[in-house]
């Protein structure tokens, strides 16, 4: 546990001694979206990269402008297998990005612990040529490493942090996994997930107080489980389950 918790604590405190600018920028942007009433849209294609959409979407706390794209196509629970075949299928996202009406004025958050699968590729590739502003959530180590014909890569060979207007570069070791134990081979205990939630709460919880300093005060959810969370939410649906298309 001891070591667990330092490799994991070592990693967010990198991030926020070097990641503080790029997290600024992207905040901002977030904040000009929400300022005009506009969603904000977030992408997590491939396996537990789904987690960091979850993570921010209908989230106590949370903004209530965030929109998340839980497209089954690549969450776990539709199967694991499934889930990584189809984030390696060149042309998938972008299926996925149109069915989504991604285009021209709108902001993209798009997370992934190792910024290189095709699914994650040909979204930020068909975002950008849209016209959409596009923030990068990877590692720059990890795709940098991997090698140019990786299984997972997109034909293009290109890495997220590459195309995006933003990048927040999170620092995942190759394989994520943190922890040695002697006497075996691989690696135990992932990281990505503790970093992809730090970062991603840090942009959201920035741009929360940036449109607080602009005088705006937008809306945020209540946890449901908290008192008078289930009111606060009814204040909100009228207006934004037409328009949040998983809310």
């Amino acid at each position: 546990m001891g070591e667990y918790l330092t490799a994991v604590t070592g990693l967010l405190e990198t991030i926020r001694d070097e990641e503080a600018g790029a997290v600024h920028r992207a905040a901002a942007l977030i904040a000009d979206h929400v300022a005009r009433d506009e969603l904000v849209y977030i992408y997590g294609p491939g396996g537990h990269s789904n987690l960091a959409a979850q993570e921010v979407f209908f989230r106590a706390g949370g903004l209530v402008h965030i929109s998340a794209i839980l497209d089954g196509g690549t969450l776990l629970s539709d199967g694991a297998l499934r889930s990584m075949a189809m984030e390696r299928t060149p042309g998938y996202a972008t299926v996925v990005m149109r069915d989504n009406r991604i285009g021209a004025g709108d902001l993209l958050i798009l997370v992934n612990a190792y910024g290189i699968n095709a699914a994650l590729i040909d979204a930020a590739r068909y975002a950008r040529q849209e016209g959409a502003t596009v923030i990068g959530v990877s590692s720059r180590q990890h795709a940098e490493a991997t090698a140019p014909d990786h299984p997972a890569r997109h034909p293009s060979r290109e890495n997220l942090h590459d195309l995006v207007d933003v990048h927040v570069d999170t620092k995942v070791p190759v394989g994520d996994a943190v922890l040695n134990i002697d006497g075996l081979a691989e690696n135990v205990a992932a990281i990505s997930t503790f970093v992809n939630a730090y970062v991603l709460n840090s942009i959201t919880a920035s741009a929360t107080a940036e449109l607080v300093r602009r005088g705006v005060t937008p809306p945020i959810w209540r946890s449901g489980n908290a008192p008078g969370g289930d009111s606060q939410h009814a204040t909100f649906l009228d207006r934004f389950q037409s328009r949040v298309r998983w809310l």
